[in-house]
């Protein structure tokens, strides 16, 4: 288990592989779906939408298997995506540096990754207690896929 901590900007932060070429200013990537789901998709990259502007508080765990059991009311929203690890490695970036808040070895191939978010209410401004867990595992599946929805109203 890998904990997260680290400080964003513009509600967001990025996993990818390292040699991904980051196309994060395309435009298939924050797309009106992108933001609804809280996901967007690039070659090798993935934009996790976070609701505080800066602070990013979590911990990503690497998985044998996909987790088959969801607890979807302990969580405001969960989505996951699929990234294909060519290098080796995988990372965290922060928004807009794009500089490295965790590297972790990953043998190649295509893996699912799952976000889980919580206590998005507790947002008031740019700070609050948001919480993301984050699981990965070797698999394919759709681009995007929206487990829960959190609705804002």
């Amino acid at each position: 288990m890998y904990k997260l901590d680290f400080y964003t900007q513009d509600s967001q932060f990025y996993i990818c592989d390292s040699h991904s070429p980051l196309k994060t200013d395309s435009h298939e990537f924050w797309t009106d779906e992108a933001h609804e789901s809280r996901l967007a998709v690039e070659e090798g990259v993935l934009g996790v939408g976070t609701e505080c502007y800066g602070p990013v508080r979590g911990e990503l765990e690497i998985l044998n298997e996909e987790n088959s059991t969801v607890e979807t009311v302990l969580f405001d929203h969960i989505v996951e995506g699929g990234l294909e690890i060519k290098s080796g490695r995988r990372r965290i970036l922060n928004c807009p540096r794009s500089s490295i808040e965790l590297d972790i070895k990953l043998s190649g191939g295509k893996y699912r990754v799952r976000i889980y978010s919580s206590n998005l209410t507790s947002v008031d401004g740019d700070e609050g207690d948001d919480f993301y867990r984050i699981e990965i595992w070797k698999g394919t599946g759709p681009i995007r896929n929206v487990i829960k929805n959190y609705n804002r109203e």
